[in-house]
């Protein structure tokens, strides 16, 4: 289906959930892009696109402007009829129906979608925004390059952009891009980075350019094993270090809710916790004040002290 007709049927849909009343053919042809030619011309483009939406389980409602008068036949559709009956959905199903969602909300509420209805309100026709419903959660993501990225995973195309790493230097990235998903409140971007060679994850509030997407279509294949969330988590989440600590009774749920119990007693209890960032991991151990004793290893053991006592120096 070429990009011309599926922007003629978002704007169709959208228009016809929009509208508060039936719209005649002549009003869609006059509102819509892309209806052109003779009228046969129009008419059979718009028999196509009625049976290309009915082919979806969009339900076009037929009825007449005026129940008094036999005049010309209209069509809408109501928002209570489309509806997607999901049924049980995994968390990694959620996730790739908002990106679908916010696809959607970002062609519905575009300038080539909103013309439409600014031609309808032009015509005297009420519309409502409000009234075109989501199919999925929407996705709370700030970023212009959503969309442009979720285009760049479908048609296996390239994409480059410029990164604040670590260090906070901002890089030049060239990427593959695999999948995008949601953890711990933040969206990521995983793929193959070309200067690394590897699979890397990318935070998208980190991406600090527009992402340019490469014009050639089909430049990689996204691997059969890849899980996009296993791959955050393993590469973010996952613990790379482990510690012992000493946790009062009681105390320090943040700590102890992940990890591995070793003995237990009646003030202090003994853990294996695990982590994967040290700076954070200090930064919670110290939270804790005097509920948390580390006992290994020694380098972090030496490190809290080292800052609790520059905290008393700084205090004195």
């Amino acid at each position: 289906m070429s990009s011309r007709k599926n922007e003629r049927l978002i704007n169709l849909t959208i228009a016809l959930l929009a509208t508060k009343r039936f719209l005649t053919k002549s009003e869609i042809f006059r509102t819509i892009d892309g209806y052109e030619g003779s009228a046969e011309s129009k008419e059979r483009m718009f028999e196509r696109d009625k049976d290309d939406l009915r082919s979806l389980g969009i339900n076009i409602e037929v009825g007449g402007l005026d129940p008094l008068f036999d005049d010309e036949a209209g069509y809408r559709i109501r928002p209570d009829s489309y509806v997607l009956d999901l049924g049980e959905i995994s968390g990694q199903e959620i996730a790739l129906l908002s990106l679908a969602a916010e696809s959607w909300r970002g062609a519905a509420l575009g300038d080539v979608a909103q013309s439409a209805l600014n031609k309808l309100l032009s015509l005297g026709i009420a519309s409502d925004f409000e009234s075109i419903p989501a199919i999925a959660p929407r996705m709370i993501v700030n970023s212009e390059n959503i969309l442009p990225l979720i285009r760049a995973i479908s048609d296996s195309r390239a994409v480059t952009f410029d990164y604040v790493a670590k260090d906070l230097k901002i890089e030049s990235r060239s990427v593959d891009p695999y999948g995008m998903a949601n953890s711990h409140g933040y969206w990521y971007l995983v793929g193959h980075d070309h200067s690394r060679q590897a699979m890397r994850v990318f935070r998208l509030d980190r991406i600090q350019s527009s992402v340019v997407v490469s014009a050639k279509e089909g430049t990689f294949a996204i691997p059969v094993d890849f899980d996009v969330q296993k791959t955050i988590d393993v590469q973010l989440f996952e613990p790379t270090m482990f510690a012992t600590v000493r946790v009062r009774q009681g105390k320090g749920f943040a700590i102890t809710s992940s990890a591995t119990l070793l003995n237990d007693s009646d003030d202090f209890v003994l853990y294996q916790v695990g982590y994967s960032n040290r700076e954070k991991f200090v930064d919670m151990l110290l939270w804790h004040g005097d509920d948390v004793i580390v006992d290994e290893p020694a380098d972090l053991r030496d490190e809290i002290i080292r800052r609790l006592e520059l905290l008393v120096t700084l205090h004195v």
